[in-house]
């Protein structure tokens, strides 16, 4: 009798199994997209100045040292960031839940590695091999993004976000070219303008990308520094100079960062109430707070306030 329901059992066990197996093709080929998320590649190759480094395709903990505001326009928000970026008039309340990872340069590599971080982004070539052992790491030199666009392109790319960042760069060039508009209504076109710090006993001049108003003033506004410094400037970005040649390097704007001194400081000096700006009331005065940063969110908001000081100049 156990042959013989054997003989029935057997059949019976195959046909079940192969109406199971062409359910599942059938599910399968319903479904090709589940199929193709599941096999999907959870890594990824970059070429880097370090050379080929495998990233996650959709990092989750990113520790960043640089670009951090970068990151933030395209909705990333880093689990830890330096002390000073955590202070950044612009960042500090999107980063209000990061962690602070030490200085600019010299990160705490034990705070870092307490992150759990599977993506580090630094721009600083120094500290590669103690990051790189901790988590993947990308190095971008400082300079080597030279505005916001290449900015934007290549963390949009990085991270897999190159629609947000297209986004976000079609506003951003729609609102400078506002900005830009404004202004060339009011000021004249061959004005020039000064970017300078006062730094108590020391005097810096300052060109298109090292902040301070660079940024704003020459890239997205368009302005050119006095002609006869506009090379030098340009070519070395920053310059030590003394109030005796001051008047040289000083044109019709200036956009001067001090923290302890205002307008009318500058007036009653002898040296810079000499000057034609001062004398014109062409000059601004901001603190360093406001001026030292030139990622793309601070160059769009320094836009925008110097746009609305140089726009009430009649």
């Amino acid at each position: 009798m156990l042959k013989q329901n054997r003989k029935f059992i057997v059949p019976l066990f195959l046909l079940l199994l192969l109406m199971l197996t062409a359910c599942g093709e059938k599910e399968k080929t319903a479904n090709p997209t589940e199929e193709q998320d599941t096999n999907e590649a959870e890594t990824k190759t970059v070429q880097t100045t370090n050379g080929e480094v495998v990233i996650p395709t959709n990092p989750k903990r990113i520790v960043a040292e640089e670009y951090i505001a970068s990151l933030l326009v395209l909705d990333v928000k880093p689990v830890g960031a330096p002390g000073l970026a955590l202070e950044n008039y612009y960042l500090k309340e999107a980063l209000k839940d990061a962690e602070d990872i030490g200085a600019y340069g010299k990160p705490s590599t034990e705070r870092i590695l307490a992150l759990k971080p599977d993506l580090i982004i630094s721009g600083n070539g120094e500290n590669y091999d103690a990051l790189s052992k901790i988590a993947p790491t990308v190095v971008v030199p400082y300079g080597n993004l030279k505005n916001a666009h290449e900015e934007l392109t290549y963390f949009g790319e990085l991270l897999g976000k190159e629609q947000e960042a297209k986004d976000w760069l079609s506003q951003y060039d729609q609102k400078i070219a506002d900005a830009k508009a404004q202004v060339d209504a009011i000021i004249p076109e061959d004005a020039s303008f000064s970017i300078i710090e006062d730094a108590g006993k020391s005097i810096y001049v300052y060109g298109d990308n090292f902040g301070r108003g660079g940024q704003p003033i020459y890239q997205s506004l368009g302005r050119k520094p006095p002609a006869n410094v506009a090379d030098e400037i340009m070519e070395k970005q920053w310059a030590e100079i003394s109030e005796e040649v001051l008047s040289d390097y000083a044109g019709d704007y200036i956009i001067l960062t001090s923290n302890d001194r205002t307008v009318e400081d500058f007036k009653n000096d002898p040296i810079w109430g000499s000057l034609p700006a001062v004398k014109n009331d062409h000059l601004y005065v901001w603190p360093e707070e406001r001026s030292w940063y030139y990622d793309p969110t601070a160059v769009l908001a320094q836009v925008e306030e110097l746009t609305n000081w140089l726009t009430n100049k009649k």
